[in-house]
């Protein structure tokens, strides 16, 4: 199947032609978040374009010869990193045959450079699943982390166009402002969420909770990409029941059903969330991202049982 996927990628290249010269610095970001702020950061310099639409599961984003393509052209590769973009991104980076982009190549930066991952397994083991074996990488859910991301981005095309520095610096500063503006705001705003337990199927929102003060109880997947059995079903709900679990968070890539049925045989309030710009219409950007999830997630707290 990869054999395959790698001869059409390939043809797509011969037939889309090989990068060009622009004016503008050719960003390519894995998800919308990452476009978001490489547009903020990169101003007038920058042609932006998101590998993942939102909507994707961003450890599986369909590899689409387009996408290889896409990559061909880049001057530069932004990631999320820790490994998030495992399931899709080397094999998209080897067709794409672009030095630029490669990893540890100038071209190439991950906005996760300034942040101390949580969940950081003591040991990596593929039958403890393996998805997260840097730590858990979806740091796009926390807006305190935004700008540590923000941060790495600047930094990252200060060092390839070190000419556009001050630009770039400006820039942050400024989106950056408005962050810490939002952050303020909401953070007033999510205080009713302090102490509220959830569970999720898959754990994007670990940092959202941490920086909102949620409690989460556990997870529907056994572990990050190990798929559920119903005996672990039957434990996480028994667990929901006994701790008073009231919020069961659906993330829109993963499967609607089960989720429901946890939330209907416990008595929780099921919300379904995107984990990316895009996932949802009304999450159009990045501040209506987290305000999106914000709201739905202090309606569902205010209707949810204990």
């Amino acid at each position: 199947m990869k054999r395959i996927l790698l001869t059409l990628i390939a043809l797509a290249l011969v037939t889309g032609g090989l990068a060009g010269g622009a004016d503008k610095i050719k960003v390519v970001a894995t998800i919308p978040d990452l476009a978001e702020m490489s547009r903020r950061v990169g101003g007038d310099l920058v042609d932006v374009t998101s590998l993942a639409t939102g909507v994707e599961n961003i450890h599986y984003v369909p590899m689409k010869p387009s996408l290889a393509v896409t990559l061909n052209r880049a001057d530069v590769l932004v990631v999320l990193g820790l490994e998030a973009e495992h399931g899709f991104l080397p094999a998209l980076l080897e067709a794409a045959r672009n030095p630029r982009i490669m990893r540890d190549a100038p071209g190439y930066i991950e906005a996760s450079k300034y942040v101390t991952p949580i969940e950081v397994p003591t040991r990596i083991d593929r039958a403890l699943g393996d998805l997260h074996p840097m730590g858990n990488p979806h740091i796009n859910l926390d807006p305190v982390l935004a700008k540590d991301m923000a941060r790495a981005i600047a930094d990252g095309l200060a060092a390839s166009y070190p000419e556009h520095q001050a630009e770039f610096q400006k820039n942050l500063d400024a989106y950056v402002a408005e962050l810490d503006r939002d952050i303020a705001r909401w953070e007033k705003e999510a205080a009713p969420l302090k102490g509220k337990k959830f569970v999720s199927y898959h754990p994007d929102f670990n940092y959202f909770a941490e920086r909102f003060g949620m409690e989460m109880a556990g997870t529907i997947e056994i572990r990050p990409g190990v798929d559920p059995t119903p005996s672990h079903v039957t434990e996480l709900e028994e667990q929901m029941r006994k701790e008073k679990v009231g919020i069961v968070i659906r993330e829109v890539s993963y499967p609607a059903a089960l989720a429901a049925t946890v939330a209907q045989a416990t008595g929780a309030t099921l919300v379904e969330l995107p984990t990316m710009v895009g996932g949802v219409p009304e999450a159009k950007d990045y501040a209506s991202f987290i305000e999106f999830n914000i709201r739905t997630l202090l309606k569902a707290a205010g209707s949810a049982p204990g």
